[in-house]
C-alpha cells in the first residue's frame, strides 16, 4: 500500500519549505475539480509525480517541488476570462511568477509549471520530468472529479461480489 506523504521524510523535505509559505496554504480556499480544493490537487500531483521520478529515475526533487507549484494561481478558473489567451494557456505562466515569488526556480522546474497543460497547449514539454507531472496532472483531475461516482461504483461491485460468493 502507498503511503502517506506525509510519512515519506525524503518527499517532505523536498517541500517542506514551500509548503509552510502562506502563498502555498491559500490555495486550500480554493475548489478545483469538482471535489477537490487546489492544495489537495497540487500535494496529490507532486507527490505522485514524485513516486514516479524516483522509480524512472529523473529529478524527484524538481518533480515534488513544481508539482506542489504548478497550479499556484487564486482566482476561479471556471469564472475568470483573460484577454491574452485561454485558463489553459494562461494560469501556467501566472503559476510560474507566483512560485519565483517564494522560491527560486531552476529552468526544469520552470518547464514543468509552464508545460503542465501540455495536450490543451501547443508547446511541448521539454524534460522527461515535465511529461510526468503533465500526465499525472491529468490523472489526478480525472480522479478528482469521478470520485463520488467511482467510489459508488467500487461499493456496488463489492456487494454483488459479496452476494456471489454466499
Amino acid at each position: 500500500m502507498k503511503k502517506n506523504w506525509q510519512e515519506d521524510a525524503e518527499y517532505v523535505s523536498y517541500v517542506e519549505d514551500l509548503m509552510n509559505t502562506d502563498e502555498v496554504q491559500k490555495l486550500v480556499a480554493f475548489k478545483q475539480h469538482v471535489h477537490s480544493n487546489r492544495l489537495e490537487h497540487s500535494i496529490s500531483v507532486s507527490y505522485n509525480s514524485y513516486l514516479w521520478a524516483k522509480k524512472w529515475h529523473c529529478n524527484a526533487r524538481a518533480v515534488a517541488r513544481a508539482g506542489l507549484l504548478h497550479d499556484l494561481f487564486y482566482y476561479d478558473w471556471r469564472t475568470t476570462k483573460f484577454d491574452e489567451g485561454s485558463h489553459a494557456y494562461m494560469h501556467p505562466r501566472i503559476a510560474c511568477k507566483n512560485a519565483e515569488k517564494i522560491t527560486t526556480l531552476s529552468p526544469l522546474e520552470k518547464d514543468i509549471i509552464i508545460k503542465h497543460m501540455w495536450g490543451a497547449t501547443i508547446a511541448p514539454p521539454r524534460y522527461k520530468e515535465s511529461y510526468i507531472v503533465t500526465m499525472v496532472d491529468k490523472y489526478c483531475a480525472i480522479k478528482e472529479s469521478m470520485q463520488p461516482m467511482t467510489a459508488s461504483v467500487g461499493k456496488k461491485w463489492r456487494t454483488l461480489r459479496h452476494k456471489e460468493a454466499l
